[in-house]
């Protein structure tokens, strides 16, 4: 499956026709507590991350957040 991952262009080894939010930010790694994950430009909350799916073709943006002072 080919996406765009934070404008990158990336190929996910998969055999079904999607995954999930969850299954994606595994499989790359992203580890930190604060996300923001849009698909296709629309927003993805984290109680959806797990039925909210990624095709062939899609934008995804995950930008997290850091806090500190």
């Amino acid at each position: 499956m080919n996406i765009t991952l934070n404008h990158n262009p990336e190929v996910i080894e998969t055999d079904y026709d999607s995954i999930t939010v969850q299954e994606l930010l595994l499989m790359r790694s992203f580890t930190y507590k604060m996300l923001i994950v849009k698909v296709n430009d629309a927003l993805v909350v984290k109680e959806n991350y797990s039925t909210a799916t990624v095709k062939n073709g899609d934008n995804v943006m995950v930008i997290h957040l850091m806090t500190g002072g």
